[in-house]
């Protein structure tokens, strides 16, 4: 694993989040010299850690492995997932009915 892509990408994110680098360490639990840390590369973070970072960053844990995994069709399921997440309820339930139709259809 490339541990500069992935820190690149959690700094994307938490840049995108509004998010000072001491607002997420904060909400993760973990000190923010380690997250620093994270997101130059030099270190990698543990599971629960990671866990937590795409929680605090409301992003799936493929959107800030993009850049290391080499399937696209991964990175266009999380443009789906960001704007489901964005979606108002009426606009889910449309949504929804045009994926079925469409799978009806093949």
């Amino acid at each position: 694993m490339d541990k500069k892509l992935l820190g690149k990408q959690i700094n994307i994110a938490r840049k995108d989040a509004g998010l000072t680098s001491e607002k997420l360490s904060e909400a993760c639990h973990i000190n923010a010299t380690y997250l620093r840390q994270i997101e130059s590369g030099a270190k990698v973070p543990s599971l629960p850690v990671f866990v937590s970072l795409c929680h605090e960053l409301k992003v799936s844990p493929s959107y800030l492995l993009a850049e290391v995994l080499p399937d696209p069709e991964i990175r266009e399921m999380d443009v789906l997932w960001e704007l489901w997440q964005k979606a108002t309820p009426k606009q889910i339930k449309m949504i929804a009915s045009m994926i079925r139709s469409a799978l009806d259809s093949f």
